[in-house]
């Protein structure tokens, strides 16, 4: 799927974050892969697909989160805001990195602590 007639096109990467400020009545359309929208003050987020089209109902801050790689097409005047920003890993893989490293850590000496 093109994005003719878009003002923004993004290659989103799993994971990478998106900030639309303000965005309302921009429309958001996916034509590839997966991202997850959710509006500030909102308990409804919104999980578009390759395909889907939505619409922006309110003024504040909006995320979109790319779920696997994707692309992304935005039409409206707020689409000139967007910026990307790659997210920090989640607290699971750091936890599993750190259990990595002490895993593979060379085994330290054991040190007489005299006892009174």
């Amino acid at each position: 799927m093109l994005c003719n007639g878009y003002d923004k096109v993004l290659e989103l990467a799993h994971g990478e974050l998106v900030e639309l400020k303000d965005a309302r009545g921009a429309t958001v359309r996916v034509t590839q892969g997966t991202i997850w929208v959710t509006q500030e003050h909102d308990t409804q987020d919104v999980v578009l697909r390759t395909g889907d089209a939505w619409t922006v109902e309110r003024q504040g801050l909006t995320l979109v989160e790319a779920q696997s790689d994707a692309r992304v097409c935005i039409v409206g005047k707020s689409a000139v805001a967007v910026s990307a920003a790659t997210r920090e890993p989640r607290v699971g893989p750091r936890i599993l990195d750190w259990l990595r490293s002490a895993w593979n850590a060379p085994p330290q000496r054991m040190r007489a602590v005299p006892y009174y």
